[in-house]
C-alpha cells in the first residue's frame, strides 16, 4: 500500500512550556541519545514509506540541526524523501487570514500543496508527543481490509501518574474495530482507549474533509471534521498493544523516561526485531569510568565522564559527574557540568547547565526539579 507520512511537530508544545521554550516538541531530548520525532520517523520509515513531510511552527532550529536531510533514517532520496513544510497559512486556506495555525486542522490547511502533489493513497498522520514503537505494517493491512477511509492507532494509558496540561482524544469502538465516538477527556485516574495521534487516511478523503473543514470554518480535526461522519463513513480503529506513553506535562517527561529503567519497557521500545529507533548518528568517545564511579540501574550515553555515583538515572551525551557526587532518580541532558560533592535527587537539567561543587538539589517524583538551558547553579 503506497502512503506518504506527515508529521506534526509542534502541536504539542504548550503541554512541556520548560522544555520547548527554545524547541519543539519534536526534538525534546528523550531517552539519553533520542528526540521525540525519532518515534515517529522510525515508525514510518520501518513501515516501508520513504516520503514524510514535517510541518513546522517556530522554534524550529534545533529540529533542523537534528534531522538534516534525513540520512540518518534512509530519507536523503532524490525522490519522496524528507520534506521540510513551514508555516505557510495563508488568506485563502486559513480561517482566520495572516494567521498561524494553532491546532492540526489549521496545519492540514496550511499544507494542502503537500497533500495534492502528492502521488500516494494514503497519508500517516503522526504527533511527537508519543512514545512508542509501532508496527505501522500491520496497521496498513487492516487498513486495507476493512477498505477503511479512516484507521486511527489507539492504545491503552494508565492514567494517575502524572497530570496533563492538554486533553487527550479517547476513542471508542464496537466489537468490529468502527469507531463509535471521540472525547476530549483530562482524566485523573483509571485506564483508557486513547488516540495516539496515528491516524492512517485516504489521501483523497483527507483532502476533502480538510476542505470542508475550511468551508465551515471548523478548527478541531477530531470534533469538527471527524465525528460528524462515524456512521456514514469508515472510520476505524487499529490497537497497539505494547507500551506507549504520551507526554503530557512535566512530570509525564520524567515518569517516562525512568520507565525506560525498566528493562520491560526498554525492550518493547528499543529492542524489537526489525523495528529499530533511529536517530542522529554522533561520532562521540565512548562513556570514561573512573575509579571512584559506581554506576547502578541507569542509561548513560556515549561521551561522558562519570567520577562520583549515578543511581536509576538518565544521563545524556557529554555528561560530566564530578568526584564524591551523587545523582539519583534524574535526568540530566546533554553537555551538563555537575562539579564534585553534588547532590541531586528527582532533577531535571536541560543542556550545558553547569551544576558548582557542593550543591544540594532535589525535587520529588511528582515535581521534579527543573533548571534551564545554560544555567549556572
Amino acid at each position: 500500500m503506497s502512503a506518504a507520512g506527515l508529521i506534526f511537530s509542534n502541536i504539542h508544545d504548550g503541554a512541556i512550556r520548560e522544555l520547548t521554550g527554545n524547541r519543539t516538541m519534536a526534538s525534546v531530548p528523550f531517552g539519553c541519545r533520542y528526540r521525540l520525532i525519532d518515534f515517529a520517523l522510525s515508525n514510518m520509515v520501518n513501515s516501508g514509506i520513504t516520503k514524510v513531510g514535517i510541518v513546522t511552527h517556530n522554534n524550529y532550529q534545533s529540529l533542523f540541526d537534528h534531522i538534516g536531510n534525513g540520512k540518518d533514517w534512509d530519507l536523503a532520496r532524490r525522490s519522496g524523501g524528507l520534506k521540510i513544510l513551514p508555516p505557510f497559512i495563508a488568506s485563502f486556506s486559513s480561517p482566520i487570514p495572516d494567521k498561524l495555525y494553532t491546532t492540526r486542522l489549521e496545519a492540514l490547511m496550511g499544507v494542502m500543496s503537500f497533500l495534492k502533489n502528492c502521488k500516494e493513497d494514503n497519508i500517516v498522520l503522526s504527533d511527537c508527543d508519543a512514545v512508542c514503537n509501532v508496527d505501522l505494517s500491520r496497521a496498513f493491512a487492516q487498513h486495507r481490509e476493512t477498505d477503511a477511509d479512516v484507521t486511527v492507532v489507539t492504545a491503552d494509558f494508565e492514567f494517575g501518574k502524572y497530570e496533563f496540561n492538554a486533553n487527550i482524544v479517547r476513542v471508542a469502538s464496537d466489537e468490529e474495530g468502527r469507531i463509535t465516538g471521540f472525547t476530549k477527556i483530562r482524566p485523573k485516574s483509571g485506564t483508557e482507549c486513547l488516540s495516539t495521534n496515528i491516524l492512517l487516511v485516504k489521501r483523497t478523503y483527507l483532502i476533502g474533509l480538510v476542505e470542508n473543514a475550511a468551508a465551515k470554518g471548523q478548527t478541531d480535526f477530531y470534533l469538527d471534521a471527524l465525528l460528524p461522519n462515524i456512521g456514514c463513513d469508515k472510520l476505524f480503529v487499529y490497537h497497539h498493544r505494547k507500551y506507549y506513553a504520551v507526554i503530557g506535562s512535566l512530570e509525564g517527561y520524567y515518569a517516562c523516561n525512568m520507565e525506560l529503567l525498566d528493562p520491560k519497557v526498554n525492550g518493547e521500545l528499543f529492542r524489537v526485531p526489525n523495528f529499530p529507533i533511529y536517530t542522529k548518528v554522533r561520532n562521540s568517545a565512548p562513556t570514561k569510568y573512573t575509579g571512584s564511579a559506581e554506576v547502578k540501574n541507569s542509561l548513560v550515553a556515549d561521551g561522558c565522564v562519570v567520577e562520583g555515583r549515578v543511581e536509576n538515572s538518565v544521563l545524556f551525551r557529554g555528561v560530566r559527574v564530578g568526584r564524591g557526587s551523587v545523582i539519583r532518580n534524574s535526568i540530566v541532558l546533554q553537555d551538563t557540568v555537575i562539579g564534585a560533592n553534588v547532590t541531586l535527587n528527582c532533577v531535571i537539567t536541560d543542556k550545558s547547565v553547569w551544576i558548582h561543587d557542593g550543591r544540594m538539589l532535589s525535587g520529588h517524583e511528582t515535581l521534579p526539579f527543573f533548571i534551564a538551558k545554560g544555567t549556572s547553579v
